[in-house]
């Protein structure tokens, strides 16, 4: 098995649909982190804004659990063949977690 593989954080082989409900479901769980966060003290509100800021410029590829790389790999070979989830399937993903 190869080590080191790593992916990046895009989602382009998603639907319109599927995107959609990801950005939503994104935009809920960032607003809750916010909300949480503004209630902290202002110098903890300042470093966790700079990590934010950090890791939302970052472009560098995440490096991906060498357990988790065989997973990774056939997910990318199924993309490849154009297998992916409909658009109930995601739907019904995403209702188990109250997006």
């Amino acid at each position: 098995m190869r080590q080191g593989l790593t992916c990046h954080r895009h989602f382009s082989v998603l639907s319109d649909f599927q995107q959609l409900g990801y950005a939503s479901w994104m935009a809920d769980l960032l607003e809750k982190a916010l909300q949480a966060v503004r209630r902290l003290p202002h110098g903890d509100q300042e470093r966790i804004a700079r990590v934010m800021l950090a890791l939302a410029n970052d472009d560098t590829p995440e490096a991906i659990d060498p357990s988790h790389l065989e997973d990774v790999l056939e997910g990318l070979a199924q993309a490849q063949r154009g297998e992916f989830a409909t658009d109930a399937e995601v739907a019904r993903a995403f209702s188990r977690f109250g997006a």
